[in-house]
């Protein structure tokens, strides 16, 4: 099945194909590759607006998750019909994250630097080379994203850890496929 990833956001140009690969990896590594996911680059308003609405906490986040069915954590939904293979929609506030990575002293000039016209991005002017979204923060935060559209929570204990051990299951499958090193977004929490 797909993943539909849409920008709605222009403060950060985003690495889309590398973002989708990720993403299909990770859901597979959940065991959800039949299942669709959508898959929103936000800016801060739409997440604050989001939040907000959702959350009551009227200010930007990193990730929010939609999920389609309502399911305990682990479980895969039991679709009844073929409109029914949806894992929701996640949005990614990449806003957020690029501030966070920054204000965390992260080097983007050997990470986020692509060259115009690489990955399906437009050149920036004159062609001149612009920065994209890490590919990093937002797997992990991704990877969090699609724990939580399958049940997943860490509003106590117990169930972060659940949730942990989750993400560090399907972040250690990205990164043996990868060669990268990340770890879950929820490191720490408790």
């Amino acid at each position: 099945m797909s993943v539909v990833l849409r920008n709605a956001q222009r403060s950060v140009p985003v690495r889309r194909a590398p973002l989708r690969r990720a993403v299909c990896a990770l859901r597979a590594a959940l065991g959800a590759s039949r299942f669709d996911v959508g898959l929103v680059c936000a800016g801060n308003a739409l997440m604050q607006r989001l939040n907000g609405a959702y959350r009551q906490r009227p200010e930007p986040t990193d990730v929010l998750s939609f999920p389609f069915h309502q399911v305990a954590a682990g479980e895969l939904p039991r679709p009844r019909c073929c409109g029914e293979y949806n894992l929701g929609d996640i949005f990614l506030g990449v806003e957020y994250i690029h501030q966070q990575c920054r204000d965390a002293g992260e080097d983007f000039e050997g990470v986020l630097v692509v060259s115009a016209g690489q990955e399906g991005g437009r050149a920036g002017a004159a062609g001149q080379s612009h920065s994209a979204l890490c590919s990093p923060p937002a797997q992990v935060t991704a990877a969090h994203g699609l724990c939580h559209l399958l049940g997943y929570r860490h509003d106590t204990k117990p169930a972060w850890e659940q949730m942990y051990r989750k993400e560090a299951q399907i972040l250690e499958e990205l990164n043996r496929l990868t060669g990268s090193r990340l770890r879950p977004l929820t490191a720490g929490l408790f």
